[in-house]
C-alpha cells in the first residue's frame, strides 16, 4: 500500500497547488509541465488509491491563549479564585495577548478527499457537547458522498456556533473524523480599578456571563460595552483589558482590568446661527452645562454624546414652543482640546422664521358630534405665536373629550398648512373614528420584587376593554406614581389571535423602596434638630407603607409609627393606623410644655383622579405640665391630664401640575373634626384651605393661598386653649409663632383664638444664578385675622380681631445637604402686644 504524508491545513495546500500550477505552467514552454505536475501531486502525499488516508484539515483557533489546537488539550494548572479587589492575574496570564478578531476558517479541500459514500461520521475531542449535536451542526451526514465544497460548509457551521476554540476534518478511509476542541466555559468575572462604575451595572451591560461559553469575539464586544458605559459618564480616557486565567475542566476565569482615567468636561458651548436667543438663553435649554467649581454634585457638565444627541431635541421643542416652526439643528460637534482634557462643543442652527397661528378649525366625521362642542378644547387662539405643545394638548384633549363621549377609537389629526408670504400656519383638526381595538391582554415585566397584582391595579385597562390610548397614557403615570420604579413604559403591540386585538405590554425597572435616613437642622420655631427614620414603602412587594420615625429638636422630641395599606380589602380604600408620642416646650409661646401620646385609623379613597376623601378616628391623652409659676391663671386651668377621642373627615380636591413643586393649578381642602364621643374633650371644628397657581414666565410662579377655621365648644363645655387656633409663625410670617394670637398681657402668653383666616401672595423667580445652584428667590404679603377664646376677658387679654400684615422676601436653596428656607419679613399692621420676628430660617439635611 502506499501512504503518502498527512497534509495539515488546507491554505497551506491551496498556497502549494498554485505555485504548482504557475510553475508548471512556465515549465510547459520547456515540455516539462507534465511532469512537475505529476511531481506536485506526490509531494503532498495525495494517494488517488482508494482505502488510502487522504487528510483535509482546516484549523482556527479561537480559544484561549496558550491552549493547543490537538485531539486532546494540554492540561493546565489550577489558579486560585478571582477575589474582588485582590489580584486576579498570575504573571503569565498577565502577559497573555489581547483578544484578536476570530479568523474565518478556510474554505478549500484538496480534491482527491472528494468521491465516495461516507459511512459514519465520527466525533473526538469533545468533552461536554454531545457528539450528536456536533453532527446536527454539520452539512455533510452519513451516507452522503465525499465534497471537498460541503466538508468547508460544515466547517464554517461549526465554527459559527461559537462553541468550539478549533475543528478538524479528516477522511479515514470510508468514514469522516471530526477533531473538535471546545471552547472553555466561564467560572467566573469579575471588575478590577472600577471605582465610578459598579460591578453590578457593568455586569448588567456586558453579554458574557458566568457558565456561558467563551469566545474572544465576545470578549471583544464587551470590552466595547464597558468602554461605552464610561464614555457615556465623561470618562473618554478610559481602558480595559481583559484577562484570562486557565483553569481544569476545560473552565477559565475573565478579569476586566480597568483604568478608568479622568472625567472629560465640557469646557465651553458655542452656538453659531442664532440670531432670536443669546447664548446663555440657550445654555439654560440644553441639559449639557459648562463645566464650573459649583458642580461638583452633578455629572451635567461631563461630556456624554447621548446627552448631546438630548440636547438636539430640547433645543427642537425649544424653538417650536416659540414659533420656530423651521427650526432645526445642522450639527453638534465636540472638540477634543489639545491636552486632551475636556470638549469644546458647537452646535450650529438654523433658526428658520418665525410663525404666527391662522385659522384654527375642527372637521369632525362623526355623526351626532358637532365640531363646535369641540372647539373649546382648542389650545392656543389665532394670532399666538405657534406652539408645537399647544398642538399636542390640543390633540389629547380632543380625544379625551371624545372618549367622554363614547367614542373610544377615533383618530384626531391636525392638518397644517403652512403660509410663508403671511408668516401663519393655519390648522385644521381632523377627527373620524379609529378601527376598533380591543385590549387582548396585559403583560408585565421587569418586577422582581413587587407583585403583579400591585401594578394590575393602578391599570386603567382590563383585558376585553376597548382600547384607548388616554386611558393607557394614565395608567403609566399611576405606576410611576407608585414611586417603587425608576422606569415606567406602558406600550401597545398586535396580538397576534386577531387584527382588531393588542396586547399593552408594561415593562418596569424596580428601584430600592427602603429608607434609612438620618437629619440634621435648625428652625426657628424647634431650634437645633436631630431626626431619623425607617420606611419600606413597598412591604414584602405588596405596595403597603410601614415607617418608623424619630425627632429629637431642642423644644420638641417626637416618635411616631405608621402603616398604610393602599388597597384594602382589595379595593382602593387605602387603610392604615398611626401610634405617636410627642412633647413640645411652649414655654416662650404659652409658658407650659404639652405631652401628647395615641393612635388613629384612618381610611381614604378617591372619586376620581382629583376628588379624595379621608376619614380617621384618633384617640389622644394629652398632659399639660411644668406650668410656669407667673403663668396665666387661664394656662394653669388646663394643667393635668385630658383624654381627646376625635373623628375627623376631610375632602381634598386637587388640580395642581405636581404635588412637590406645582407651578400650575389649584388645590382646595374642607376638613371636619368632632370630638365627644368619650373622652373629657367635646368641640366641633372645622377648616378649609385653598392655593392656586399662575405661571407668569417659564421659571416664574404666583401663588395665591389662604386658609380658615373655626372651633366651638359643645355639651356645655369650652374648648381648651391648647386646641385653639394660632397666628404667627408659618402662617403669618413677620411674628413669632403665635406672636398674633390673642394673649394674657400680664403674662404675655399667648392664648390662642376660636377662628381664624389667612392669605398669602407669593412670586417665586430665578435670580439669575446657574440653574444647578438651586437658588429661588420669593417675594410674599401675608394677612391674617383671628378670634378671642372662649370665655375668657378682662382688661389684661389682648384680642382684638384687627386685620395683621406683613410683606417681606426670602430664598429657597435646594442645596446638595438639604432644603434651605430663608425669610426676611417686616410686619406693616400689627397689635402693641403682638411679637414679631425680621428674620427666619429653616434648615434640613438627610443623609
Amino acid at each position: 500500500m502506499i501512504s503518502g504524508p498527512v497534509v495539515k491545513g488546507a491554505t497551506l495546500v491551496r498556497r502549494a497547488l498554485s505555485c504548482g500550477r504557475l510553475l508548471a505552467a512556465r515549465l510547459s514552454r520547456v515540455g516539462l509541465g507534465r511532469v512537475f505536475a505529476g511531481a506536485m501531486v506526490l509531494a503532498v502525499g495525495i494517494s488517488p488509491l482508494a482505502g488510502q488516508t487522504a487528510w483535509a484539515q482546516f484549523t482556527v483557533n479561537t480559544g484561549v491563549p496558550g491552549q493547543q489546537a490537538a485531539p486532546t488539550p494540554t492540561p493546565t494548572r489550577p489558579v486560585a479564585p478571582v477575589a474582588r479587589k485582590a489580584p486576579v492575574v498570575s504573571p503569565v496570564a498577565a502577559t497573555t495577548p489581547a483578544a484578536a478578531p476570530v479568523a474565518e476558517p478556510a474554505a478549500s479541500v484538496v480534491p482527491e478527499a472528494s468521491g465516495g459514500t461516507i459511512a459514519s461520521v465520527a466525533v473526538t475531542g469533545n468533552q461536554r457537547i454531545e457528539a450528536d449535536t456536533v453532527r446536527a451542526y454539520m452539512v455533510l451526514k452519513d451516507g452522503d458522498t465525499f465534497d471537498s465544497a460541503r466538508m468547508d460548509q460544515s466547517l464554517k457551521s461549526l465554527f459559527a456556533t461559537g462553541l468550539f476554540a478549533d475543528v478538524a476534518m479528516a477522511r479515514r478511509g470510508n468514514d469522516l473524523v471530526v477533531k473538535v476542541v471546545e471552547n472553555p466555559i466561564i467560572n467566573r468575572i469579575a471588575f478590577e480599578g472600577n471605582k465610578r462604575v459598579e460591578d453590578d451595572k457593568l455586569q448588567a451591560e456586558i453579554q458574557l456571563h458566568p457558565r456561558q461559553v467563551y469566545t474572544r469575539t465576545k470578549v471583544q464586544e464587551d470590552v466595547k460595552r464597558i468602554l461605552d458605559v464610561y464614555r457615556r459618564s465623561g470618562r473618554f480616557a478610559v481602558t480595559v483589558d481583559p484577562k484570562v486565567i486557565q483553569l481544569e475542566q476545560n473552565r477559565v476565569d475573565l478579569a476586566f482590568e480597568i483604568n478608568e482615567g479622568p472625567s472629560t468636561y465640557i469646557r465651553r458651548i458655542n452656538f453659531v446661527g442664532n440670531q432670536k436667543f443669546s447664548d446663555s438663553q440657550l445654555r439654560e435649554v440644553i441639559s449639557s452645562r459648562e463645566e464650573r467649581w459649583y458642580r461638583f454634585f452633578s455629572s451635567a457638565d461631563t461630556y456624554d454624546p447621548d446627552r448631546l444627541t438630548y440636547d438636539r431635541e430640547l433645543l427642537r421643542r425649544y424653538y417650536l414652543r416659540n414659533g420656530y416652526s423651521d427650526f432645526r439643528v445642522v450639527s453638534a460637534v465636540a472638540e477634543l482640546s489639545p491636552d486632551r482634557e475636556s470638549f469644546f462643543v458647537t452646535i450650529t442652527l438654523d433658526e428658520g422664521e418665525r410663525y404666527k397661528f391662522g385659522d384654527l378649525n375642527v372637521e369632525v366625521a362623526i355623526p351626532d358630534v358637532s365640531a363646535d362642542s369641540l372647539r373649546p378644547h382648542i389650545v392656543g387662539q389665532s394670532g399666538d405665536w405657534y406652539n408645537a405643545d399647544q398642538v399636542e394638548d390640543t390633540v389629547q384633549a380632543m380625544t379625551d373629550a371624545m372618549g367622554a363621549l363614547g367614542y373610544a377609537f377615533v383618530d384626531v389629526r391636525p392638518r397644517v398648512k403652512r403660509d410663508k408670504e403671511k408668516r401663519i400656519i393655519n390648522i385644521t383638526y381632523a377627527i373620524q373614528e379609529g378601527p376598533r381595538v380591543f385590549v387582548d391582554r396585559i403583560d408585565i415585566t421587569g418586577n422582581v420584587r413587587t407583585l403583579d397584582e400591585v401594578i394590575r391595579r393602578e391599570m386603567q385597562l382590563v383585558e376585553g376593554d376597548a382600547f384607548n390610548t388616554a386611558k393607557m397614557r394614565r395608567s403609566k403615570e399611576k405606576i410611576r406614581n407608585l414611586g417603587f420604579f425608576d422606569k415606567v413604559e406602558v406600550t401597545n403591540v398586535p396580538s397576534e389571535v386577531a387584527a382588531d386585538r393588542t396586547v399593552v405590554q408594561v415593562d418596569v425597572q424596580e428601584k430600592s423602596t427602603g429608607e434609612l435616613s438620618f437629619g440634621v437642622g435648625w428652625s426657628s420655631s424647634a431650634g437645633a434638630l436631630f431626626d431619623a427614620s425607617i420606611r419600606e414603602r413597598n412591604l414584602l412587594g405588596r405596595g403597603q407603607d410601614l415607617k418608623l420615625g424619630l425627632q429629637i429638636a431642642e423644644r420638641k422630641q417626637s416618635v411616631d409609627l405608621s402603616f398604610t395599606e393602599p388597597y384594602f380589602l382589595d379595593r382602593p380604600l387605602a387603610a392604615g393606623f398611626d401610634l405617636y408620642s410627642t412633647t413640645q416646650d411652649l414655654q416662650d409661646e404659652s409658658s407650659y410644655d404639652i405631652s401628647e401620646t395615641g393612635g388613629a385609623v384612618r381610611l381614604g379613597f378617591n372619586y376620581n383622579q382629583y376628588l379624595r376623601q379621608t376619614l380617621k378616628y384618633s384617640l389622644t391623652k394629652t398632659t399639660i405640665k411644668s406650668v410656669a409659676s407667673d403663668a396665666s391663671i387661664y394656662i394653669k386651668q388646663i394643667e393635668g391630664d385630658s383624654v381627646l377621642s376625635q373623628f375627623s373627615e376631610s375632602i381634598a380636591y386637587d388640580r395642581r401640575n405636581s404635588a412637590v413643586d406645582p407651578s400650575e393649578g389649584y388645590f382646595i381642602r374642607v376638613g371636619a373634626d368632632f370630638a365627644g364621643l368619650g373622652g373629657n374633650e367635646s368641640f366641633v371644628r372645622s377648616t378649609i384651605d385653598a392655593a392656586q397657581y399662575f405661571p407668569i414666565d417659564d421659571d416664574v410662579v404666583l401663588t395665591i393661598s389662604g386658609e380658615a377655621g373655626v372651633i366651638g365648644g359643645i355639651l356645655d363645655k369650652d374648648v381648651r386653649l391648647q386646641r385653639n387656633f394660632n397666628l404667627g409663625g408659618d402662617n403669618l410670617r413677620g411674628f413669632e409663632s403665635g406672636g398674633a394670637s390673642p394673649r394674657d398681657t400680664s403674662t404675655d402668653d399667648a392664648l390662642g383664638g376660636t377662628w381664624i383666616a389667612t392669605a398669602s401672595a407669593e412670586m417665586r423667580f430665578p435670580l439669575g444664578l446657574p440653574e444647578e445652584l438651586g437658588v429661588t428667590g420669593k417675594a410674599f404679603t401675608d394677612v391674617g385675622t383671628i378670634g378671642k377664646p372662649d370665655n375668657i376677658s378682662g382688661s389684661n387679654i389682648g384680642a382684638e380681631s384687627s386685620p395683621r400684615m406683613s410683606a417681606g422676601v426670602g430664598l429657597i436653596w435646594v442645596s446638595p445637604m438639604g432644603p434651605v428656607s430663608i425669610d426676611l419679613a417686616q410686619a406693616i399692621l400689627k397689635e402693641d402686644y403682638d411679637k414679631t420676628e425680621f428674620f427666619r430660617f429653616n434648615f434640613g439635611t438627610r443623609f
